[in-house]
């Protein structure tokens, strides 16, 4: 097994955030993908993936369907991504993924929770280059009419890095700008996606003691704890105890 997939079981076994702030999330995604493609998700494929998460993430249907009709209308605020970069205490990597509709609120409490956790606000670019950029399936393991060896070599083509299968599917890791062909590619095969989306993976990690995991976590539950936040990645080796 590779990096993928040490890096999503130490996702995994840390959880910083409750259902209610997934589904805001997943409600911003889905503002996103309708004010960019439409809200037909036969014809808007971002959008597709977004259900698709949604339902792995167990949002009933009806908060799916009224987060579909509510960015239809023209007066919802769109959102903007917007990545945030910066150090942790004892020079842990941090990139913090955003999605704001009014970028000064989200700068000045991005900057605050560094700031008040002993972190360091950076610059655009000043840590980005330490996390490769990749996307990520989890497809439907009982439909696959081939062994996980035969599947890798079909996706040869798509510069695959992974493919693994844990509890919960066959997971296929690639890099960031492979994501429409291979979502076109399983859905022209008729294979299940549970589940899709992006991370940005460290390059290499630093290992820490238990007190100066504990400094650094205290800056991950703040940035987690953001509104605007969608998703904070980090340089720091994971302690599975």
């Amino acid at each position: 097994m590779g990096r993928a997939f040490e890096f999503r079981k130490a996702r995994k076994m840390k959880r910083w955030s409750a259902m209610a702030k997934t589904f805001t999330r997943i409600g911003k995604d889905i503002v996103m993908a309708v004010k960019e493609g439409g809200p037909n998700p036969e014809t808007n494929s971002r959008l597709r993936a977004v259900i698709q998460n949604a339902k792995a993430a167990n949002m009933p249907k009806d908060n799916i369907e009224r987060a579909i009709k509510k960015a239809s209308d023209k007066n919802t605020a769109n959102y903007k991504e917007v990545l945030f970069e910066g150090y942790a205490p004892h020079g842990i990597a941090i990139l913090v993924e955003t999605a704001t509709d009014n970028n000064n609120r989200t700068v000045a409490n991005v900057r605050a929770a560094f700031n008040k956790c002993d972190g360091t606000f950076g610059t655009s670019g000043s840590v980005v280059f330490m996390f490769d950029h990749t996307c990520n399936f989890r497809i439907n393991a009982e439909e696959m009419k081939m062994d996980l060896e035969e599947f890798e070599l079909e996706l040869i083509d798509f510069d695959v890095e992974e493919v693994f299968e844990d509890e919960d599917g066959i997971l296929i890791y690639a890099p960031f700008e492979q994501f429409g062909a291979i979502q076109k590619y399983l859905e022209e095969n008729e294979l299940e996606i549970l589940s899709s989306g992006f991370e940005r993976i460290p390059t290499s990690t630093k290992k820490l003691t238990k007190e100066e995991q504990e400094d650094v976590e205290k800056l991950l539950e703040r940035l987690e704890e953001e509104d605007d936040v969608q998703n904070v990645y980090h340089s720091m080796e994971l302690n599975e105890s």
